[in-house]
């Protein structure tokens, strides 16, 4: 009795186990099974959009870290709370012989806008500046988010009502007849390159982290320093590589000394932190473009640093300044519970996905897309997101499959998490919303699950035998 009662329960566990796994699509746990990845690690919505059940629900209440993906919710609920048009600005003052920039947190104060700020200060006939002083009490001092230890990544600067260029340098390489060309922009003062990279034939180029170790990119921050002493495949051809390499002070400065020289204006001041005075006369007002243009390069290119600065911009709006990202937190959860999205495993740090502690559910996640396709602001909303194989973090993905160019999908990658989220229009013209969440420590690998997953809604996610039937080249048996 003891044998036969251990052998039920051994059977009943291996039917539990594949009802849990049922609902998955064949071409998704057969691309799991080989990482090792159990079905507890994933949850999955697939749902046609406007439909009341969905197709697929595997985990779909269990909180997840979302990572990138989380950007949905931070540029969803920004579209609606402070609607397409919104504009950040950035004010210029003089105090006597000072120049005072105050920051608003405009995500993409870039190198070419940052150009046309003091060029329209120039043509109001400034020239000779004594100090410059930085206003950036709107945030206040926000600590950066420090994610997996690169120091020097872009994506971990943290938010600046005053941010410049995302405080970013870009190093191009040019690979010439056996050596390297390396230049940095913009050229800032004081920037010392160590290079001596040497050219060697391979097949491919490595990507990401490897392609650093790779060419041995070492940085310093005081004196700024990049040194790159490894090999550079020849097959990399022309590449670029972000580093947020300065202190946020000593970028600023040095953008601003290099940029008023050009211009013909004189510096003989420093640069300090500060307020504009109540005697300050106004000069200029420089404006961002508007929210509408600035979600697209939040999730196309899943920018970590503007989805910062989008959240805190809901904070400071609708908690005042300097903004406390508890204030961001609250709006969202007043605006979803007006949507009448429940949500109740969701959790917001910082608004990106570049966290360990955000979490989200599929259908949380799935309901949120569904109320955005009804939204006014639906077409803006959905523009922002990557399209398979032709842009953003979607462009190399699915090249040559029959759903290039027919899907929105959000993407999401930490060192533990893997997410897709958007819509998918299947070959019989129906759109469905489709979301997966995988958590695993071998999550970064399971790209080929998501894409069969994309791939499986695209081939007719409403009849499933037939939809894995025609992935596989069979024709679908009939009763």
């Amino acid at each position: 009795m003891p044998r036969l009662f251990k052998s039920f329960l051994v059977v009943l566990a291996l039917i539990s186990l594949r009802a849990a796994g049922a609902d998955l699509p064949a071409p998704v746990l057969q691309a799991l099974r080989p990482l090792g990845i159990p079905t507890s690690s994933v949850g999955v919505v697939v749902q046609e959009v406007g439909a009341s059940r969905a197709t697929v629900s595997v985990n779909a209440d269990q909180a997840m870290n979302p990572a990138s993906v989380m950007k949905l919710v931070t540029t969803y609920a920004a579209l609606e709370l402070l609607g397409p048009a919104y504009r950040w600005k950035t004010e210029a003052y003089v105090d006597g012989d000072n120049l005072v920039l105050r920051g608003y947190g405009d995500p993409k104060l870039n190198h070419e806008s940052f150009w046309m700020l003091l060029r329209a200060l120039r043509g109001r006939g400034l020239r000779e500046i004594g100090d410059v002083v930085l206003d950036r009490s709107y945030f206040g001092d926000v600590s950066p988010a420090r994610i997996d230890n690169e120091v020097f990544r872009p994506y971990n600067v943290a938010p600046d009502a005053l941010l410049v260029n995302f405080k970013s340098l870009r190093f191009t390489f040019v690979p010439q007849a056996t050596a390297v060309r390396v230049f940095a922009e913009p050229a800032l003062p004081g920037l010392a390159i160590v290079n001596s990279l040497r050219v060697v034939e391979a097949a491919s180029c490595p990507e990401g982290r490897a392609f650093r170790e790779l060419i041995a990119a070492a940085f310093e921050s005081k004196p700024p320093r990049a040194a790159f002493t490894g090999i550079y495949p020849a097959a990399c051809g022309e590449r670029e590589l972000n580093v947020a390499l300065y202190r946020p002070e000593d970028y600023v400065a040095g953008m601003i000394r290099s940029l008023w020289a050009e211009m013909g204006g004189s510096w003989r001041g420093t640069l300090r932190e500060g307020t504009a005075p109540p005697a300050a006369q106004p000069l200029y007002v420089h404006d961002s473009e508007p929210l509408g243009e600035i979600v697209r390069d939040i999730n196309k290119l899943s920018n970590n640093v503007m989805a910062r600065q989008l959240y805190l911009t809901l904070a400071a709006e609708f908690g005042g300044s300097p903004a406390r990202p508890e204030n961001a937190w609250r709006q969202v959860r007043q605006w979803l519970d007006a949507k009448k999205i429940a949500a109740p495993e969701l959790v917001l740090e910082n608004g990106s996905g570049l966290s360990r502690l955000e979490r989200a559910s599929a259908a949380s996640l799935a309901a949120l897309l569904q109320a955005a396709w009804r939204s006014s602001v639906m077409p803006e909303f959905v523009s922002s997101l990557p399209v398979v194989a032709a842009d953003g973090t979607m462009k190399k993905r699915m090249r040559g499959e029959r759903i290039a160019g027919r899907a929105h999908i959000k993407t999401g990658l930490l060192s533990d998490a893997r997410a897709i989220a958007g819509y998918v229009l299947d070959r019989h013209g129906r759109r469905h919303v489709v979301v997966m969440l995988v958590n695993h420590p071998r999550a970064p690998e399971a790209e080929p699950a998501l894409d069969a997953l994309l791939a499986w809604a695209y081939e007719g996610a409403r009849d499933p035998a037939r939809a894995t039937a025609r992935q596989r080249g069979a024709s679908p048996r009939h009763p």
